[in-house]
C-alpha cells in the first residue's frame, strides 16, 4: 500500500491526467504546492513501486495499478467532501477537513460512509431530519 504522501501524489497525478490529458512535474508541484525536486523524488519512488512509468524529460503515465488506486483515491476524497457537506460542515472547512482525515480512515470506514451517503441520497427526508438536529444544536 502507498504511504499517505504517495497517495497525495497519485491522486493529483490521476486528476491532472483526467483533466489535462497529461501530468508534468511542474503541474504536480504547483497543484501540491511543493518544489519540483520533491516531485521528481516522489515520482521516482512511484515508478519503483510500479504506480507509474517515469522517463526523465519525457513525462509520466500511470500504470494500471496506479490508475486503479488513483481512481479509488479520488473517489474517497469526493465521497468525504460529499459526506461532510451533507452533515452540515461549513463549506470553507470541508477541503482541509478531508485532507486531515482521508489518510486515517480504513477502506472499510470509507465504504460505510459511502453506504450512509447513499442512504441519505435515497432517503432525503432523513437527511432533512439530520439537518434540523444539527441546526438546533448549532443554536444552543
Amino acid at each position: 500500500m502507498p504511504t499517505p504522501s504517495m497517495e497525495d501524489y497519485i491522486e493529483q497525478i490521476y486528476l491532472l491526467i483526467e483533466n489535462k490529458g497529461y501530468a508534468r512535474v511542474s503541474d504536480i508541484a504547483e497543484a501540491l504546492s511543493v518544489h519540483p525536486s520533491s516531485v521528481t523524488k516522489m515520482v521516482q519512488k512511484l515508478d519503483k513501486s510500479e504506480y507509474l512509468i517515469y522517463e526523465k524529460y519525457r513525462g509520466l503515465v500511470l500504470t494500471s495499478k496506479g490508475k486503479k488506486i488513483g481512481k479509488r483515491l479520488v473517489y474517497r476524497h469526493e465521497l468525504l467532501e460529499q459526506f461532510l457537506e451533507m452533515i452540515g460542515v461549513e463549506h470553507e472547512n470541508i477541503y482541509n477537513d478531508v485532507e486531515g482525515i482521508e489518510h486515517h480512515l480504513s477502506w472499510n470506514a470509507i465504504d460505510r460512509i459511502g453506504d450512509l451517503v447513499q442512504y441519505f441520497e435515497e432517503n432525503p427526508e432523513r437527511l432533512e431530519e439530520l439537518k434540523a438536529i444539527t441546526e438546533r444544536n448549532d443554536e444552543e
